[in-house]
């Protein structure tokens, strides 16, 4: 070594020393004057409380115990006006010294005695309040809001996030009677923490739920220093067995059961890598029992679901990765989710399984939601691809594939239900809000069952140009409508539009029970998919079951009693008029003689552009010959017996000639709307108010228009100029051009 390099050594070990003496010194000076930086330190936080959310925060002591270690006693924190939020006897903590170098605050040690925190909320004010109404930036200008030009990083958020609740978790854990209660007007919830110990990496916990209604345990493993967790929960009855589960108020509140044995979830890895932040973990559940009005009429048991899921956040957006793999009982699927926030909201989902075993599938499906299947034997191989995306600034563009395909697949043994029923003669039972109506019997023993050859091909066509379209080249399903289906809602932000073919109106009411759940939308899925893939039911029996239970008015099911009931004739006679109004009452069939004038006709504004746009769409398909009229409109009437019961005309009900109650409906119980054009139509009119008193002029129809009978036309309230009435007519005409385009698209 040369005289050079020892120099130059010596030089930088004094430097080191000076430096490690005066922090020394001044280590000293903070050690000796720690207990007034405490108090100055505490004063701060306690006016910030005050002045920024409104919140007198006392402590009794608080004094150092250690280097590093402070202790507290007599906490407690009220907001102005409210119940109180926490109340503390004593709390010693630990920090740990490295990251307070880096000014971070992590805790090595905490011990806690005798504490409640509390959520009241009475009326509409509660005590948490503070935390929805901050204070305003003091920066802000009085008369303008702040200007930000720094974009929020979501993946900064999320690391800062995780960081400080992980690191408030310390190696070392005491807790003894720490209760958390939640209560308002009718309910309370409590939680007692009587233990809770962190002790080399070992965890042991014991909670009682609302005083002796059941001990809860968590156990399992914590390593604080490396971030990794593996928590188990589990619960045990006043007498030690083992018990579910449960939250009561959560059943008492929102009539929602949930039990389960064991919780377990586990925290791996948590990482900043390539612009994202990403965390590693697993959950679990054993025997978790839902019931709701919403997903099954009886309890829905799952045995055992699990997910290793591995969540992102970017920039700009949050999602589960696609190597994450969710479990459920035998099978597993791999997941993808991602929701984009900026510059705009995009969802994005997708579901893929690799060929999975089809019985290990059918008895992976939870206990109680699917009935027609429970015990239903299968052989072969099935696998499910699913991709959805949605950009909410162009809704219209939404994507949606879904697909179940088959290897080798068939069914060995039917479940409960025999799928291959309606080959044959049955009895249909239609429900009327949840009561049986009357036993139909479908086939030759019922006098008014009529086969399919022998109804009348424009009742055939028209119906299906409303309703179903393709019903005879699809499978079950239109992905189409589907997509159609999701855009409407979207943009009309409730359920306006369904997307159920005839396939799956005829499994929902010939097979299912009546409850509007979850699991039973579900079921119809797989019962099409069963009933059209194996070929088990052919198309042309199942749209002849079809027509012959569809509701058709009050008490009227199939079209053997409505073409008898309507126009005493057979379905065999219908005229292209009287089979358009068939078509266009199936939605709402309870209303269909709404739409007629006492002298038996059509009521011109309300039905008639109805009959030239299904005419015109059948026309173009060759399906009826072209007509410059209304495609049999003016043909159609009530047959004579029935007039009495027409109610005279409310003029101020009208709108227009394409203002129509539910004209394409498409289930037979009538629970959601049309794969069709009715779906189009209501989303155009909703919410047409009455007294809008729009009018052309026509108030009934007529067999000569020219000359109609004084006895027959409504009266009006309200005198219109002719250019009003020109403008309401090209208006009209325009609506028209619309709902025929959206029927070209979504057909």
């Amino acid at each position: 070594m040369t005289y050079r390099q020892q120099k130059a050594i010596r030089i930088a070990g004094w430097v080191f020393l000076s430096i490690f003496l005066v922090a020394c010194v001044g280590a000293g000076i903070a050690y000796s004057k720690r207990e007034a930086l405490l108090k100055t330190s505490l004063a701060k936080a306690i006016r910030k409380a005050k002045r920024d959310y409104h919140l007198d925060v006392r402590i009794g002591s608080a004094k150092f115990t250690g280097l590093s270690s402070l202790a507290f006693t007599d906490i407690s924190v009220v907001p102005e006006e409210r119940d109180s939020l926490a109340r503390i006897q004593r709390v010693e903590v630990a920090v740990r010294f490295w990251p307070l170098l880096a000014g971070k605050i992590g805790l090595s040690g905490m011990t806690l005695e005798n504490g409640l925190i509390q959520v009241v909320k009475r009326d509409s004010l509660s005590n948490i309040d503070f935390l929805l109404h901050r204070k305003r930036d003091s920066t802000a200008v009085a008369d303008r809001p702040v200007e930000t030009t720094q974009r929020t990083d979501l993946s900064d958020v999320a690391e800062n996030l995780i960081d400080n609740i992980l690191s408030k978790i310390p190696d070392d854990l005491n807790i003894s009677n720490l209760e958390f209660r939640a209560m308002d007007d009718k309910d309370s919830l409590s939680l007692l923490t009587q233990t809770a110990v962190i002790k080399d990496e070992d965890v042991t916990s014991t909670i009682k739920l609302n005083s002796n209604q059941a001990t809860w345990h968590v156990t399992g493993t914590a390593d604080p220093a490396d971030r990794e967790y593996n928590l188990a929960l589990y619960a045990e009855g006043q007498d030690g067995r083992p018990k579910p589960i449960e939250l009561p108020y959560i059943e008492k509140k929102y009539k929602l059961k949930l039990q389960a044995d064991t919780l377990r979830a586990e925290l791996r890895d948590v990482d900043r890598s390539g612009g994202e932040f990403r965390l590693e973990g697993a959950g679990s559940v054993r025997n978790l029992r839902i019931n709701h009005p919403a997903v099954a009429r009886t309890d829905v048991v799952v045995s055992r679901a699990a997910i290793d899921a591995n969540l992102f956040v970017g920039e700009n957006y949050v999602g589960v990765d696609s190597s994450s793999t969710l479990h459920l009982g035998q099978v597993s699927a791999r997941p993808f989710v991602k929701y984009t926030l900026k510059p705009t909201k995009i969802y994005e989902a997708q579901l893929h399984t690799d060929a999975l075993d089809a019985q290990a599938l059918f008895n992976s499906f939870p206990q109680g939601l699917f009935e027609s299947l429970e015990g239903m034997q299968v052989a072969g191989k099935l696998k499910y691809d699913m991709a959805f995306q949605l950009d909410t600034s162009i809704p219209d563009s939404v994507k949606f594939n879904s697909g179940l395909t088959s290897e080798g697949f068939k069914i060995l043994k039917m479940g409960p239900t025999d799928l291959g029923e309606i080959n044959h003669p049955f009895v249909y039972t239609p429900y009327e809000k949840g009561k049986p109506v009357r036993d139909i019997v479908v086939g030759p023993a019922n006098p008014d069952y009529t086969p399919l050859e022998q109804i009348s091909p424009d009742l055939r066509n028209a119906l299906l140009t409303s309703e179903d379209y393709n019903f005879f080249t699809h499978k079950g399903f239109n992905e189409k409508a589907f997509r159609v289906s999701i855009a409407t809602n979207f943009k009309e932000k409730s359920f306006k539009r369904g997307a159920s073919t005839i396939s799956m109106q005829l499994v929902k009411n010939v097979f299912l029970n009546r409850n509007k759940t979850l699991s039973r939308k579900v079921e119809e899925i797989l019962i099409v998919w069963l009933i059209e893939n194996e070929h088990i039911v052919p198309k042309a029996r199942m749209y002849e079951v079809y027509l012959n239970i569809i509701e058709w008015g009050r008490n009227i099911y199939g079209i053997g009693e409505a073409a008898r009931y309507y126009f005493a004739k057979s379905p065999s006679d219908l005229s292209l008029g009287e089979s358009i109004f068939l078509a266009f009452v199936v939605p709402r069939p309870k209303a269909a003689l709404n739409w007629f004038v006492p002298g038996g006709y059509l009521q011109i504004r309300n039905v008639r552009g109805y009959f030239k746009l299904i005419g015109r769409i059948m026309a173009r398909r060759g399906l009826t010959t072209p007509d410059s009229g209304a495609y049999g409109f003016y043909d159609v009437r009530l047959r004579e017996g029935l007039r009495r019961e027409v109610a005279p005309v409310d003029s101020s009900f009208q709108s227009d000639s394409l203002f129509l109650p539910d004209p394409n409906g498409e289930e037979i119980d009538n629970e959601e709307e049309g794969t069709g054009i009715g779906g189009f139509f209501r989303r155009l009119f909703k919410g047409k108010k009455s007294d809008d008193k729009r009018t052309d002029g026509d108030q009934t129809v007529q067999p000569d228009p020219s000359n109609p009978s004084p006895a027959e036309v409504a009266p009006t309230d309200t005198v219109k100029t002719r250019k009003q009435l020109r403008q309401e007519r090209r208006e009209r005409k325009r609506l028209e051009r619309e709902a025929q385009k959206a029927l070209e698209t979504s057909q």
